[in-house]
């Protein structure tokens, strides 16, 4: 058991149902005296509150002479519900206490430490009752047990514990890895064979054991792949049935390195597993199961999506599409599992976006301002410069169907003017006012002209470097009187 002292105990709740049993107060008497032993009070959140405010989603009781409290928790990666409860004892609450629906129904046990997983190795599958592990970092609590496959079976051949189990905080076992097999070693003759199945007719489901699944009536060619030259693998089941065709591919190009095991129209009792073994002794297996299970047909979609099926029957896919800008939530397609359960739920369809563009220090460096943005599929962002530089590129990108922008954002180039040419012959006499800038003459910058021995400036004495890229006139001239 947990005994929580000497820390604040926060509870989080999905809703209010929350069921407090009081103790009664009784006075010490003939009848004796009740011992009533009262705790601090712990804090119930719901779902989303925050602490320390004071909205309705924060349940306010003094909790004194409480015995004990009953509440719904979200447990482990998959925030399984699960009904748990405190209780007051001698001070302390002790807790919180969960019904394990896997273990003895009915019963409070305690929660004992939990499990993390830190790494991944990315040839290994990982599913907690039926559902995908992808992501690292997850906690799992006691009791749980991972069901781990080699993501392509056949390909690499599991070696360690496929379920390992969360005790108390710690894996029964070390995650087991994958080794590759003949095909990804050049058929060396240390590695274990590979497997390839062929499916030509029926159909098949790979399930989160790493067991192929397959429809009664099935074909399915199992292929050992060995250099010949090195001798003959061995093929041996543990399938009742017993007899089935072994022996070299006939094809020229794969007669000296396919051993092949057919079974023809399978039956339940096809179900085993089957095994290849190198002349060395060396083997890999295939676990085989034919059921004849059918998936509960699919009868709502959303409706922004079409639907192609297969069927219902063991193996059979559904397929998904999304109405043009818009794409998949979800899986693109489920598959019926031997559990006669759709191996994902029905997705559904959500409108295309690409990322936004956020205005921050990075554009104001670039000089790049956003003069408006819709991320949706098909709308635009619209970029423009600071004043004094000019768009280099498109001045907008489009958001396209793949949810990514058409480009890159534009560039902002600074705006200058050609150094005007005065020859000294020409007796002309130029002051900078304001606004040159490294020796540029940027938007904005003043030149102020005169003439040297008392000639007469005709034309314009001051010009201004414009947004076109000229001067605002023509330089002056100096003259005799």
């Amino acid at each position: 058991m947990l005994f929580c002292n000497n820390f604040i105990l926060t509870i989080v709740l999905f809703t209010s149902s929350v069921l407090i049993t009081y103790s009664k107060h009784t006075k010490e008497g003939k009848e004796g005296k009740e011992d009533i032993s009262t705790c601090y009070s712990p804090k119930l959140l719901l779902k989303g509150a925050q602490e320390g405010s004071s909205d309705g989603n924060i349940i306010k009781d003094s909790f004194s002479n409480v015995k004990e409290v009953k509440f719904f928790g979200s447990i482990g990666p998959l925030g399984e519900k699960r009904l748990c409860k405190i209780k007051c004892i001698g001070g302390q609450w002790v807790g919180p206490l969960c019904i394990d629906e896997q273990a003895e129904k009915g019963r409070f046990q305690p929660l004992f430490r939990n499990c993390k997983l830190d790494y991944l190795n990315p040839h290994l599958m990982l599913t907690l009752r039926n559902i995908t592990i992808q992501d690292i970092g997850l906690i799992y609590p006691h009791g749980s047990t991972l069901k781990i496959r080699c993501r392509d079976i056949g390909l690499y051949k599991l070696l360690g514990s496929a379920n390992p189990k969360c005790e108390n905080g710690v894996w029964s076992a070390r995650l087991p890895s994958c080794v590759p097999t003949t095909l990804f070693t050049n058929f060396t003759e240390e590695a274990p064979p590979t497997i390839i199945f062929k499916i030509p007719s029926g159909s098949s489901s790979i399930e989160s054991g790493g067991e192929l699944a397959i429809y009664p009536g099935t074909t399915v060619h199992l292929e050992c792949i060995f250099s010949r030259h090195l001798g003959s693998p061995d093929w041996t089941w543990t399938a009742p049935l017993g007899e089935y065709l072994t022996g070299w591919a006939i094809a020229p190009e794969e007669r000296d390195w396919k051993y092949r095991l057919s079974i023809y129209y399978a039956k339940e009792q096809d179900s085993g597993t089957f095994t290849c073994a190198t002349p060395r002794g060396i083997t890999n297996s295939l676990v085989l199961q034919v059921a004849a299970i059918h998936c509960e047909p699919i009868t709502e979609i959303d409706n922004l999506m079409t639907m192609r099926s297969e069927g219902t029957k063991l193996g059979h896919k559904v397929y998904f599409q999304c109405q043009s800008g818009y794409q998949i939530k979800g899986d693109h397609n489920i598959t019926c599992q031997l559990s006669g359960k759709w191996s994902a739920a029905v997705p559904t369809c959500e409108l295309v976006k690409c990322p936004l563009f956020e205005e921050n220090s990075n554009l104001t460096a670039l000089h790049l301002k956003i003069e408006e943005q819709n991320n949706s599929y098909g709308g635009r962002i619209v970029f423009s410069c600071d004043w004094g530089y000019r768009l280099r590129g498109l001045p907008g990108i489009e958001c396209e169907l793949n949810g990514t922008w058409s480009g890159s954002p534009p560039k902002c180039a600074i705006i200058q003017c050609s150094a005007p040419i005065i020859t000294e012959s020409s007796n002309l006499l130029a002051t900078e006012i304001t606004g040159m800038d490294g020796g540029q003459y940027t938007v904005g910058s003043l030149l102020q002209f005169s003439c040297n021995n008392s000639l007469t400036l005709i034309g314009e004495s001051t010009i201004i470097c414009t947004e076109t890229e000229v001067w605002s006139h023509p330089l002056p001239i100096c003259n005799i009187n």
